[in-house]
């Protein structure tokens, strides 16, 4: 099974790359314990998506800490890379959005794999229920999300962008990216949209549990995507808008799985400290080992 880590992001309110900040007891980066916890949940490969000049770095700081059976692709989100028959030729700063991010794996994925951010912390249930997901899934066209409650995603220092969720039992409906959800007035509102939460909504974190029947849709919404020029300046293409098309053309469906587990991540800097206390307290009772990797691996 494979894990797809995005961590191209510029972390742009955080104000730095927040992908390699050491927020663990021992300076370990947010990712690594995502790599743990999907490890011992049986993943075996790793594929990590970054921004260019970080390759190396990643491959020489991750490599000597997997185990042997663990296989590594470190993987660069390049503005050139691009479907066949399209181009780019103007100017923008940043990648094409989190749907580019997961179509640049697809020549080193050919087998069903999980999603993440690279930033963010699910718990080692998420990889659990993920894991057994996609040990039972026969389905090519069967996707999953593991999902989150609102009011437990939410950041004290800003607003957040939330994929907020419906449902039609287990299955998802719709899945609709509001931008701006913050706490007013003792309430939840988005806003951008002004719309009120109660924040018992399902939210998605990104974590998603896709076939590499997913590439070939990122790749037909790209071409479409690249067909607007207004696009090319700053707009992106996320996974949650191809799924959500996807959904409404009866192509997939998608399970909605319980996370059963906390998250914490770390949108600004001011997250940081209690991401740091969140690790440091699951170490001290013993949820991960200090140094996390084994000292002989390191």
């Amino acid at each position: 099974m494979t894990l797809l880590l995005m961590a191209a992001g510029r972390g742009s309110r955080y104000g730095k790359l927040k992908q390699f900040d050491g927020l663990g007891p021992k300076d370990e980066f947010l990712m690594e314990f995502s790599i743990y916890d999907a490890m011992e949940n049986g993943f075996n490969h790793i594929v990590v998506i970054t921004q260019k000049d970080n390759v190396e770095f990643l491959k020489n700081y991750l490599s000597p800490k997997l185990p042997g059976n663990i296989k590594l692709d470190v993987l660069s989100q390049e503005l050139t890379d691009l479907p066949d028959g399209t181009e780019f030729n103007g100017e923008r700063s940043k990648p094409w959005g989190t749907a580019h991010a997961v179509w640049t794996a697809r020549h080193v994925i050919k087998n069903p794999f999980a999603i993440i951010n690279a930033d963010d912390y699910y718990g080692k249930g998420a990889y659990k229920n993920a894991s057994e997901f996609i040990k039972s899934n026969e389905n090519k066209d069967a996707y999953a999300l593991v999902a989150y409650t609102l009011q437990d995603t939410l950041s004290e220092h800003g607003s957040v962008s939330r994929g907020v969720c419906k449902r039609d039992g287990n299955k998802l409906h719709s899945v609709v990216e509001r931008t701006k959800i913050q706490k007013v007035d003792g309430g939840l509102t988005d806003t951008d949209s002004g719309l009120h939460f109660s924040g018992n909504e399902l939210v998605s974190m990104n974590f998603w549990i896709c076939n590499p029947t997913i590439f070939e849709h990122i790749e037909n919404d790209l071409r479409i995507f690249l067909e607007n020029k207004e696009n090319i300046a700053s707009g992106e293409v996320y996974i949650p808008f191809v799924i959500q098309k996807m959904l409404v053309q009866n192509e997939t469906t998608v399970d909605v799985i319980p996370s059963d587990s906390n998250w914490f991540g770390i949108t600004y800097a001011d997250d940081k400290e209690i991401a740091m206390q969140e690790l440091q307290d699951m170490t001290n009772i013993g949820e991960y080992r200090t140094p996390l990797w084994p000292v002989e691996s390191a």
